[in-house]
């Protein structure tokens, strides 16, 4: 009976996955890389040069035991932030994530004022 329990524990936790050794996926990195030599593709699609070195720059970042969050930390740092298809939120690129919002609801704004002020004078 002891065997079993210790079987049992032994085998869940040996089976048990925290997150830390999630193998990386290469594919959905290059995917979100966009190839700054090609207009609008991502390092995935393109075959230049520069997309080419990139995907063996992130198979060595892989390698050396990196995240994915720290392969898009440093590729931005290096390319900037237009590299990556999904950038995260920052102070550099709010306004540009908040500027559609603002105009709807300046331009909301101006247009309720307009119709009150011509009810006004009817």
């Amino acid at each position: 009976m002891k065997i079993k329990i210790f079987l049992t524990i032994f085998f869940i936790s040996f089976n048990l996955n925290l997150g830390s050794n999630e193998p990386i996926d290469e594919s959905k990195i290059h995917k979100n890389l966009r190839c700054l030599v090609c207009q609008g593709q991502s390092i995935a699609d393109s075959n230049s040069d520069f997309a080419i070195t990139l995907k063996m720059v992130v198979k060595d970042l892989i390698k050396n035991g990196k995240s994915e969050d720290e392969i898009y930390d440093f590729l931005s740092e290096k390319y900037g932030d237009w590299i990556l298809y999904n950038p995260k939120l920052n102070a550099g690129n709010f306004l540009l994530w908040s500027l559609p919002y603002l105009v709807l609801v300046f331009g909301g704004l101006i247009i309720v004022f307009l119709i009150r002020k011509q009810s006004k004078k009817t």
